[in-house]
């Protein structure tokens, strides 16, 4: 009998120990960086599909029902999902992932942002006064990230500190090596016009000049009289045109018609379930496209 209790009992310790933390990742790049960090002691779902502009989701029966049995939320933050997790996680009904407590993780707040300040006024077009939220952009800060990110899985897996703290390391030692090779392959970059500012981060990492972007304000649809001005005050130089493949053609489209300049769509996202590898061919994709190799 008593055999049959200790024999129970470590049974029950040995499945604690070995259940995966499970996590909810906003978006595919944070979705990334957990599995990254977390390896097989981490579980991950990812809310926002990579083809869809984060900004922009609704909050779906689907998103409260993983996030009702989360231990840990990965968001971007810096408002990036305030149209929709908020909703979300208020309808999981899972106290533990509300901001403020320790299941809930901000990427933002780990690091130093770009664009801090601004007002708060959407007659501005779709602002962000805490910063410029798309630090997924930047290795460097996601480096950053995955640090803290690893400090905070501790919290729910103490046993595997060791192993969250190094797969940290590695991800930034990886960052370190990609970075000389992406910044030879920019060293002539003429400037780029972005659609968004989303890919500013990686620009201003990489000293690649940004010319311009075919939205008059973040999350304006352009505007014939804007795009002519544009090109108007570009003519004669040498660049290229990128936005996000959710983004709309015709815009881009237009200013690299007129300018004759190379025009490129590319995701800001890797596919759900992609490794680091894939997260920086994504960069390295976003490299050719500045330099106009791609």
């Amino acid at each position: 009998m008593y055999k049959w209790l200790i024999g129970l009992v470590l049974l029950v310790s040995t499945a604690t120990a070995q259940a995966a933390v499970n996590v909810v990742a906003t978006t595919p790049a944070m979705g990334m960086l957990a599995e990254t960090v977390g390896g097989d002691a981490v579980s991950v779902r990812v809310l926002a599909p990579a083809d869809r502009d984060a900004h922009y989701l609704q909050a779906r029966p689907s998103m409260m029902a993983a996030l009702r049995g989360a231990d840990l939320v990965v968001s971007v933050g810096a408002e990036l999902e305030v149209g929709w997790l908020p909703a979300a996680i208020r309808g999981a009904n899972n106290p533990g992932v509300f901001p403020g407590r320790s299941g809930y993780f901000e990427a933002a707040a780990q690091v130093d942002l770009i664009g801090v300040g601004g007002p708060a006024d959407r007659a501005l077009g779709d602002v962000h006064p805490a910063g410029n939220p798309h630090v997924n952009m930047d290795p460097v800060r996601m480096a950053q990230v995955a640090h803290a990110l690893a400090e905070r899985l501790i919290r729910f897996d103490s046993a595997n500190a060791e192993l969250f703290r190094a797969n940290a390391e590695a991800f930034e030692r990886k960052v370190e090596e990609h970075l000389p090779v992406w910044r030879e392959r920019v060293a002539d970059a003429p400037g780029v016009v972005f659609f968004h500012e989303d890919a500013d981060y990686l620009a201003k990492r990489l000293d690649v000049p940004v010319l311009g972007y075919v939205e008059p304000l973040p999350g304006i649809p352009p505007t014939a009289r804007h795009l002519r001005d544009l090109v108007r005050d570009l003519e004669g130089r040498d660049g290229v045109v990128i936005r996000a493949t959710f983004h709309q053609e015709r815009g881009p489209r237009f200013v690299g018609e007129q300018l004759d300049w190379p025009v490129y769509a590319l995701p800001l996202d890797p596919e759900v379930g992609a490794t680091a590898d894939d997260y920086f061919d994504l960069i390295g994709q976003w490299v050719d496209a500045m330099a106009g190799k791609l």
